[in-house]
């Protein structure tokens, strides 16, 4: 249930949820050809996003976009024109003019579309989410075997949060499987949203929650999804120097803000620590165009970038690594934590009301969406 690309059963599908902004699209542009076969991007579009460069992705690579916060389709419907593979994401809220005019461009072009179920905020219970489903079908004109079903649980930013997802991921496959749906696949944020204590100069262990989630759900024939090295909720980019460095089943986050030294040198010294870490790929800069990049700026052989182009390192490495953690044989033990080295956050930024600040604690959701009943 969860392969994309026909002729192609045995290999994974990976579908990150991204931005459409350019550190993102850069990272996607550099991915090779057998790489770009297995990624299936859902890209958030919004107003000012420069549409032009999805033109420019890789060859064999089909990007879902999302246009609920874009409010002039008439680029995209420009690149659809041009050829380029883009696929409609349709969430289950769409108005019923809206989704007669994403049927037509999945009908006209790939045949295909993607329906985004969003468990914090879309219908509640499996009744109200199959009228959904089926208005959507009806309305596009799409056939459930047409349609990627893409389970978005938002964040998944510590143990409470994990132990609140699970079970009701569990009771959406339960739902999902009434319906011939093209493929399955669960997405999940662990970036905190907040991390206002991490220390400078020494890197930080985040534990990806979003990956464990997923290892919970293994053999349930599912697809794999997250947000990359961003939080499911939207915040402003890093402006000093800074990188998330993902490692199995861990994200290390460098901070090197308030350093001595001009920007080049600082970039410099927090790339030299990246490589000289015992997360840095074996293979070294050919693991990925990110590590290349921070290769180089290790070596003082180019400017220090900006927080553009830390953001984009930082996810080319982070695809290249899921992509490879998905390639793994079935069976295969599950790999190691990598060794620690500086502090760790296990349990993302400390509730709001604690001397470091951070984002508020809440109560679990289960029961209030409908599916914990």
């Amino acid at each position: 249930m969860a392969s994309a690309h026909p002729g192609r059963t045995a290999e994974p599908v990976y579908r990150p949820v991204l931005t459409a902004g350019r550190s993102e699209l850069e990272a996607l542009g550099h991915l090779d050809s057998d790489a770009a076969l297995l990624v299936v991007p859902i890209l958030t579009l919004a107003a000012g996003d420069p549409v032009d460069l999805l033109g420019r992705l890789p060859a064999g690579l089909a990007a879902a976009v999302d246009l609920a916060g874009f409010p002039d389709p008439g680029p995209l419907l420009g690149l659809l024109r041009r050829g380029v593979p883009l696929v409609p994401v349709i969430r289950f809220g769409e108005d019923a003019d809206r989704l007669v005019v994403l049927g037509a461009m999945a009908r006209a072009h790939l045949g295909w579309a993607v329906l985004r179920l969003r468990l914090r905020t879309d219908p509640c219970g499996p009744d109200a989410a199959t009228g959904a489903a089926e208005r959507i079908w009806r309305r596009t004109g799409l056939m459930p075997e047409q349609c990627d079903l893409l389970l978005d649980v938002g964040e998944v930013c510590c143990a409470a949060d994990l132990r609140a997802a699970e079970p009701r991921v569990r009771r959406l496959l339960d739902w999902a499987r009434r319906h011939a749906w093209r493929t399955v696949t669960v997405a999940a944020g662990a970036m905190p949203p907040a991390l206002p204590d991490l220390p400078d100069g020494e890197p930080a262990r985040l534990v990806r929650w979003d990956w464990l989630l997923w290892q919970k759900l293994t053999g349930l024939d599912l697809g794999y999804g997250d947000y990359a090295i961003r939080t499911a909720t939207p915040t402003p980019p890093e402006r000093l120097p800074a990188m998330r460095y993902t490692a199995d089943g861990t994200w290390w986050v460098y901070r090197w803000s308030r350093r001595g030294g001009r920007g080049d040198d600082r970039v410099a010294e927090l790339c030299r620590a990246v490589v000289s870490a015992p997360h840095w790929p074996t293979v070294g800069a050919g693991f990925s165009w990110g590590d290349h990049e921070i290769l180089r700026r290790a070596r003082g052989a180019a400017g220090a970038g900006s927080a553009t182009s830390w953001a984009a390192w930082g996810t080319s490495h982070h695809l290249a690594h899921v992509l490879a953690a998905l390639r793994q044989p079935a069976g295969a033990p599950p790999p190691r934590p990598a060794p620690h080295r500086g502090r760790e956050r296990p349990e993302g930024p400390r509730p709001r009301g604690s001397r470091h600040g951070g984002r508020p604690a809440r109560p679990p959701r289960g029961d209030e969406s409908g599916w914990g009943r």
